[in-house]
């Protein structure tokens, strides 16, 4: 069988199960994702016999610490996978509910009825927890799931995507077999041919690297959700509380650099640059941040001992870059002002935050800065479907056109008019 011949397949298959899934009941989802949530702690072992030999593939091919930490699952992230799945469940069903209802003139009842958007691909890259989060959201909305994971990842996504079949199918027999479904080959083709299928797949999402989304984006022939990059800013304004701001900082770039709403570039208001620059550089120092300043942060960063090996010019790509890394840019800038021009020219309208203790400072942030998320007095970490109660994301988007910023069940839904008549006919 052909590549192409494949794809087609993986549609058709996907398309029949996505009417099957229409004719559950909420009862029958939820016990599908009950079971599924059961089987991944159950038969953890087994994920993670199929985890390790990805990350020794890894290893061997020069993935970076960031992007290996992306791939790991231990029991922690395996339980957390499992507890996403029992959170959707715990949630209302988004498919069926009446968002808007009127009677014509002419006594025609029209109803307007969320459903599912029917089959939905995911392309994403890494984090095989992706594998559990994208397949539970789309069961409990209604959607067939076609999975396209990385290669790195390719044995991990497989074990976890059956695994969950086969639990759903023990639990719920009506469960379709094709509802969740993995791209079986790393073949880059794969995805240029998957995605020229408009009759049967409704809407991708891809999730990774700037070069994957545009890739996915410039060959696809059904419409793409996407972000571009997380190019996420913390801004520190100068009434900022900066044990507060420190914290903030720290969280936003080193509790998991690899991920998507991570602090790229730090701003720093120039009345309190030279009192908080040298409290990041020291928290940041056992993380081994790299820091790429601006002259003025280079000054003070350079009088840090442990800034100071660990310190570059930065450049004007370096601010236009997602580093999934332990790189930071830093920045001085003069007021909120400048600090809202700044991530107007360089941020990628996905996170961003500003510490302060200043309302009317923040309200000026919070107003004027167009991204998807906006914090104030918070970690841009938090951009995140499980952080905003969701249960779990099927990714991010910095779309201004339909879904912005996480996407949870209600995102993954559409609507239909339904309309109810006693015979009426249009003059």
């Amino acid at each position: 069988m052909s590549l192409n011949e494949q794809m087609a397949l993986l549609g058709r298959q996907a398309k029949a199960a996505a009417r099957s899934l229409a004719r559950l009941s909420t009862e029958e989802k939820n016990r599908c994702l009950i079971a599924m949530a059961d089987a991944l702690e159950s038969q953890s072992e087994e994920i993670q016999r199929a985890n390790g030999v990805d990350l020794d593939a890894g290893h061997k091919s020069g993935l970076s610490a960031a992007m290996l930490d992306r791939l790991r699952l231990d029991l922690v992230r395996i339980g957390a996978m499992a507890r996403g799945l029992r959170e959707v469940a715990a949630l209302p069903d988004p498919v069926g509910r009446v968002l808007d209802e009127r009677t014509r003139p002419n006594g025609l009842r029209l109803r307007k009825v969320s459903s599912p958007l029917g089959v939905v691909v995911i392309i994403y890259e890494s984090r095989p927890n992706v594998t559990a989060d994208a397949a539970g959201l789309c069961l409990k909305s209604g959607n067939a799931s076609i999975l396209r994971g990385g290669k790195e990842a390719l044995g991990s996504n497989s074990a976890i995507a059956r695994i969950m079949v086969e639990a759903a199918r023990r639990h719920v027999p009506a469960f379709p077999e094709h509802a969740i479904q993995m791209v079986p080959t790393p073949d880059r083709e794969a995805i240029g041919a998957l995605l020229s299928l408009t009759q049967y797949v409704d809407l991708c999402m891809p999730r990774g690297g700037e070069g994957l989304i545009r890739a996915v984006t410039e060959c696809s022939r059904v419409p793409v959700i996407k972000h571009y990059k997380g190019v996420c800013h913390v801004y520190v304004d100068g009434h900022a509380d900066l044990g507060m701001a420190e914290a903030i900082a720290f969280n936003a770039k080193c509790q998991r650099p690899g991920v998507c709403n991570a602090m790229e570039t730090l701003l720093v208001d120039r009345a309190v640059a030279v009192e908080f620059l040298p409290r990041v550089a020291r928290s940041m120092a056992a993380s081994q941040v790299e820091f790429r300043a601006d002259d003025e942060a280079r000054a003070i960063l350079g009088a840090v001992p442990v800034a100071a090996g660990k310190l570059k010019a930065a450049t004007e790509d370096d601010f236009h870059t997602e580093y999934n890394d332990f790189i930071l840019n830093v920045r001085v800038v003069e007021g909120v002002s400048a600090a809202i021009e700044h991530i107007a020219q360089y941020g990628s309208a996905h996170s961003e935050s500003i510490v302060t203790t200043g309302e009317a400072t923040a309200r000026h942030f919070l107003s004027e800065v167009d991204s998807a998320a906006v914090y104030w007095n918070a970690s841009t970490r938090f951009t995140d479907g499980g952080e905003f109660g969701m249960g779990a994301e099927i990714g991010i988007s910095t779309d201004k056109v339909g879904a912005r910023g996480p996407m949870g069940l209600e995102e993954l839904t559409t609507y239909r008019w339904l309309g109810i008549g006693t015979g009426q006919i249009r003059a």
